[in-house]
Formats: C-alpha cells, sequence, structure tokens
C-alpha cells in the first residue's frame, strides 16, 4: 500500500531501503537518458527492475521520485566535513574545502540531477529553488560562516562573507564543473582539481588576506 504522506521522501519501512535504492538507480538513469518531460513510470520501473505496483508503493509520481534524487544530491554534499576551526592556517582549509567540494560536485554519475535540474528549473521552479536552498546555499553559507570567524581573527578583510564565499566556490568550478556538467570533458583527475583550487586560493587571498 502506498505510504499515508506520498509527498514524503522517507523510506516505507527500513527492511526496504535496499528496493528504493534499487529504485533511485534506474530512475536516475532514465532521467538521465530520456529527460524528465521523457521518463515516464513504466519506463522507470523497467530500468529499476520492478513493477509498476511496486514503484507505486514507493513514490506516487515521478514529481516525487525526482524530488527523492535530488534530496540525494543535498545529502551528498551534505557529506562533506571539513574541519572549520579558525584557528588552522587559512590557505590549508580553502585547500581542503576546494577539493572536496569539486570532488563531490564532478563525481561520475552526480551531474545527472544538476542537469535535470537546469532543464526543468523554468517549468518546475520549486524543484530549482528546493535544490538551490538545500545544495548550493547550504555550501556557500558553511564557507560563509568560516569565513565570518576567520576574519574576527584580523586575517581577513572581508565585508560581504556570502559574495566572498561565493566568488571562492565559483573560482573553484573554474574550467572544471561546466565540461563536466555538459559532458565536454569527464571529471577532472585529483591533479588537475589540486591545480584548479590552489589558483583559486591564490586569488582569495590575494584580494581578502589582510595586508601586513
Amino acid at each position: 500500500m502506498v505510504a499515508d504522506n506520498p509527498s514524503s521522501l522517507r523510506l516505507v519501512g527500513d527492511a526496504d531501503s535496499s528496493k528504493r535504492r534499487q529504485i533511485i538507480d534506474g530512475a536516475r538513469k532514465v532521467f538521465l537518458d530520456l529527460g524528465f518531460d521523457g521518463a515516464s513510470m513504466g519506463e522507470i520501473a523497467r530500468a529499476a527492475g520492478v513493477s509498476k505496483g511496486t514503484l507505486y508503493v514507493y513514490f506516487a509520481d515521478k514529481n516525487r521520485l525526482f524530488e527523492a534524487i535530488v534530496e540525494e544530491e543535498s545529502l551528498e554534499q551534505g557529506k562533506l566535513a571539513f574541519n572549520f576551526d579558525p584557528e588552522r592556517d587559512v590557505a590549508a582549509i580553502l585547500m581542503e574545502f576546494g577539493q572536496a567540494y569539486i570532488q563531490v560536485l564532478c563525481r561520475p554519475g552526480g551531474g545527472s540531477a544538476i542537469r535535470t535540474v537546469m532543464a526543468i528549473a523554468e517549468r518546475m521552479p520549486e524543484v530549482g529553488r528546493r535544490f538551490y536552498t538545500n545544495v548550493v546555499a547550504v555550501t556557500v553559507a558553511r564557507l560563509a560562516d568560516y569565513l565570518k570567524a576567520r576574519a574576527k581573527l584580523d586575517n581577513l578583510a572581508i565585508d560581504d562573507f556570502e559574495l566572498a564565499s561565493t566568488q571562492f566556490t565559483q573560482m573553484c568550478q573554474a574550467s572544471l564543473f561546466m565540461p563536466f556538467i555538459f559532458q565536454v570533458a569527464p571529471a577532472p583527475s585529483p591533479d588537475r582539481i589540486e591545480e584548479v583550487i590552489a589558483s583559486a586560493t591564490q586569488m582569495f587571498l590575494a584580494a581578502y588576506q589582510r595586508k601586513g
């Protein structure tokens, strides 16, 4: 039977987690191959290796299913754990943060949710807003909080911490994210990520590190 609240993304039961995982994996492939509009619950059921009846036990429609994929992207980025101790060297923190951030953002298979959100955000703005709020804004806010704490030690001269955080994350993406998301290039290598993040860190500190 369908869960009482079909809009909920929770598991129907803990014992069903593997089946839910199977469905989400199948759906991700269908959304990537066919796009949101081209995907149907029948196609998703076939790709997941389940019946349509089983599919509807877990998800009321493809909107709810795609929301679950968006939520997973949020959880993946939420797993990023950093030692944001303001006493630590700011360059080391930025290097660690930037490398981990890009490794998650450009991980193999990780771009499908982003591509699909970009494709449907105009028609389904609530999905775009949810993705931005739960994924993009959360990452920016975490870095901004660190920068604010660091600035109190007189190491950084920043007036707008959210802007500075956004600038750093955008510099980290330079030459890496756009080619990856548009499938021009594969996921970048660790060496290339380190090279780009080192440049981003150098530029960021040149702009914001207190002189003298």
